[in-house]
């Protein structure tokens, strides 16, 4: 009989992201975990407070694979690329976005927060004051976040399958060109929908990169 390797926190947070990914969040429990690993749930105790520390494990895990930019590349690359970064990342593993936007996780470590770090020093770079640094960054997590839930439809199903893509024939169908023309038009343009969220993620970066180049305080002008 193989001996039983020792658990330990990165083991449970192995099995956690693993049975997250297969049953979402509201599916792990620490019963649960503790099944799938063929422990008590106490023995878990001995290593993870709770669900909540569970979770912020794994954000943080996330967070730490996030690559900072090269702090010599102009400031709006260096968050294009931190922006980049996060949104594939997180992608990758659609529960722990969806944990850190309805407050199950909330991961305040030095890995967790390094690449938010970058964007914040590419802000000040720019010549944004602190209220300003807070407002930018509010905008870019609001991209990456809200392009995350409109391309998985809440960070749940299939992340190749665009909400869009799915919904696009029923909008045709019940939209009122009368109630709503330009709205109609608009679908009416597009006969066949073929959403590619990375792509229309990028091209959101690139909007809001332009609006915060126009807005920074440092950015030359003509």
């Amino acid at each position: 009989m193989s001996r039983r390797e020792p658990l330990n926190r990165e083991k449970i947070l192995d099995a956690a992201l693993t049975l997250a990914a297969e049953e979402g969040l509201e599916g792990l429990s620490m019963r649960r975990l503790a099944k799938s690993l063929g422990v008590e749930a106490m023995s878990l105790y001995n290593h993870v407070s709770n669900k909540a520390d569970i979770l912020d494990g794994l954000a943080e895990r996330v967070f730490s694979t996030i690559e900072r930019p090269d702090p010599s590349l102009p400031w709006p690359e260096q968050i294009r690329v931190v922006a980049g970064n996060m949104y594939h990342a997180l992608a990758r593993h659609p529960v722990v976005p969806l944990a850190l936007v309805t407050d199950q996780s909330n991961p305040t470590s030095e890995r967790a927060l390094a690449p938010l770090d970058g964007v914040v020093g590419a802000l000040y770079q720019a010549g944004f004051d602190d209220v300003g640094v807070w407002r930018a960054l509010g905008a870019v997590n609001a991209l990456v976040f809200g392009s995350l839930m409109l391309s998985t439809g809440g960070f749940t199903g299939d992340s190749d399958e665009h909400v869009g893509r799915r919904e696009f024939g029923a909008y045709v169908r019940e939209v009122d060109p009368a109630r709503l023309p330009h709205f109609s038009r608009l679908l009416k343009s597009m006969p066949e929908v073929v959403a590619d969220p990375a792509r229309d993620f990028e091209k959101a970066l690139d909007l809001l990169i332009r609006g915060l180049v126009e807005a920074a305080p440092a950015t030359p002008r003509p």
